[in-house]
């Protein structure tokens, strides 16, 4: 049986559903587990018929929720403790603050767009647990993010199959390819944002949460 064969039969198992929920829970807080390529490859095959594209969507964004959550709670736990202890006068405590004044103003949005970045949204959503972001506004805009994660995750890869129905590799390539090409953009337009926002303040390094948390996720633990 060869590469083709063996991913037909996956997906047209009712057990994949179970197992992109799985792989999104665990990628929630342990980001190795490729939970993108997961559901972009499910979408591929989802445009000859198997599996069914709206399961893979509630189940993708179901998985990246309780994912997050698991992740947030962590931080809530052990993440509190250890700010607690950093000396008041320290730099590390003024970055936490400055990241604590980022996560209130913009929280919502820091969540949604670092669910979009590998490894960012791990590190955001122990962060917001750590400085006790409020747990009902993190379901609220994370149901928001988690959504439109699964969503744009499993379309990109439909996509690529309905472009390549015949050559389901190339449909994923060619899904892989997009979902790699939104990832550079935004991260593109982050770093120009920084970079403006430290110019107009004047002092390099001061870049707030989105920033650090995002681009270094073991700033979050």
């Amino acid at each position: 049986m060869d590469l083709l064969d063996l991913l037909h039969d996956t997906m047209s198992s009712p057990w994949v559903y179970l197992a992109i929920f799985a792989i999104a829970v665990l990628d929630g807080f342990f980001p190795v587990v490729p939970s993108e390529t997961a559901v972009i490859t499910a979408g591929v095959f989802a445009a000859s018929g198997a599996p069914y594209l709206p399961a893979v969507i509630l189940v993708a964004a179901a998985g990246a929720l309780v994912g997050d959550h698991v992740s947030y709670a962590i931080g809530r736990g052990g993440g509190t403790r250890l700010l607690d202890r950093l000396p008041p006068d320290g730099r590390r405590r003024a970055a936490i603050d400055r990241a604590r004044r980022g996560i209130a103003n913009r929280g919502g949005l820091i969540l949604t767009v670092a669910r979009y970045v590998p490894g960012g949204r791990t590190a955001v959503t122990l962060t917001m647990g750590a400085v006790r972001y409020p747990r009902r506004r993190f379901l609220a805009f994370d149901a928001l993010a988690a959504g439109s994660w699964g969503l744009y995750s499993a379309l990109v890869g439909y996509l690529g199959g309905l472009a390549f129905e015949q050559d389901p590799l190339r449909g994923l390539l060619l899904g892989l390819g997009l979902a790699l090409t939104v990832t550079v953009v935004v991260e593109l337009v982050r770093w120009l944002r920084n970079r403006r926002r430290t110019a107009r303040a004047g002092e390099p390094g001061t870049d707030v949460l989105p920033a650090g948390a995002v681009s270094r996720p073991a700033d979050a633990r």
